[in-house]
């Protein structure tokens, strides 16, 4: 019989940095997901009002456990300094992260099926119908944060998410509590007010929503005015969160090694950015999921207008904002 003991050793030694258990019949509270795409904070991501999000058992009929595993990809390589360098998410500095991810998922659903080879499985990491981070919460990984990612006390928020969902009944871990007190740094800091409440994130005012997903000719005059440099993603929220400036170590997995063309690019160079350059510089990367055009959309659109200091480096001193 395989116990939850064992299913966390064996994560561990795949390299995932976090493992905790749930139980799929003791889900967590999904209302605040359906509240907030009732609301429309969603955007145009439709795959994000997928019913299944609701309810686990549409996902795989007879899932007794959640497993949740978070991997750290912190990198503490400085970002690119001037006013033409291209600001870039630290997720995507090295290889894709659902390639990582997929393949240590893989391995784990592999062992799980040699120990109790009745047990059915199904892996995923972003790239399926689960509610990632209400799960990891429910499984003991962290809590959601007001900048509605999930926060680790190990690694901050800094870590992607995955989950073996499996038939085989194990032992649930407790749940994690909530711990950003009364801190609002990632409130403060948002130039585009995106995070509307704590813990509410509105992806029609949100940068990264705008130069990843948004797939418009041209991007809304508000975003594009408040930019800050932001090509790829946003990481503003998660620079100036205490957890993150105080927590974040440096990650131990080679594939995501910061690469040069990714973390410092220029904007004139993704400004004429080719198809071709495209399919060569983003092959293996979550980047890919920005085309060429979009690139070239983004690039152009901060070149219009003038830079703003980001707020980066502000750190937090009241230590009781932080909820330790």
């Amino acid at each position: 019989m395989v116990t939850a003991a064992q299913v966390k050793h064996q994560a561990q030694a795949l390299g995932f940095h976090r493992v905790g258990i749930a139980a799929a019949g003791r889900p967590p509270n999904l209302q605040p997901l359906a509240d907030w795409v009732a609301a429309g904070h969603h955007a145009d991501m439709t795959w994000m009002a997928n019913s299944k999000r609701q309810d686990v058992q549409k996902v795989l009929p007879g899932v007794q456990s959640v497993i949740c595993v978070a991997l750290n990809y912190y990198s503490p390589t400085e970002r690119p300094a001037g006013p033409d360098q291209a600001q870039i998410s630290r997720y995507g500095w090295g290889e894709d992260y659902h390639r990582v991810m997929r393949r240590r998922l893989k391995a784990l659903a592999r062992w799980l099926q040699t120990q109790a080879p009745d047990c059915q499985t199904l892996t995923y990491s972003d790239t399926g119908p689960i509610a990632e981070k209400a799960w990891a919460v429910t499984a003991g990984l962290g809590w959601i944060g007001k900048h509605s990612n999930l926060i680790t006390r190990d690694y901050g928020s800094w870590v992607f998410l995955g989950e073996v969902l499996t038939t085989l009944a194990l032992e649930p871990d407790p749940p994690h509590t909530e711990h950003c007190g009364t801190c609002t740094r990632c409130l403060e800091a948002c130039p585009t007010q995106a995070i509307v409440q704590p813990f509410v994130v509105d992806a029609r005012q949100c940068i990264a929503y705008h130069t990843l997903e948004n797939r418009a000719e041209r991007l809304p005059p508000a975003i594009e005015a408040n930019l800050e440099g932001w090509v790829a993603g946003c990481d503003i929220c998660q620079d100036v969160c205490p957890w993150n400036q105080r927590f974040g170590r440096p990650t131990d997995v080679p594939e995501l090694t910061p690469r040069p063309e990714h973390q410092q690019a220029t904007l004139a160079e993704l400004a004429h950015l080719s198809e071709t350059e495209w399919e060569t510089r983003f092959r293996d990367s979550a980047l890919r999921r920005i085309k060429a055009w979009m690139w070239r959309r983004n690039a152009q659109a901060i070149q219009t207008h003038p830079e703003v200091e980001s707020p980066e480096s502000a750190t937090c001193s009241d230590e009781s904002q932080c909820g330790q």
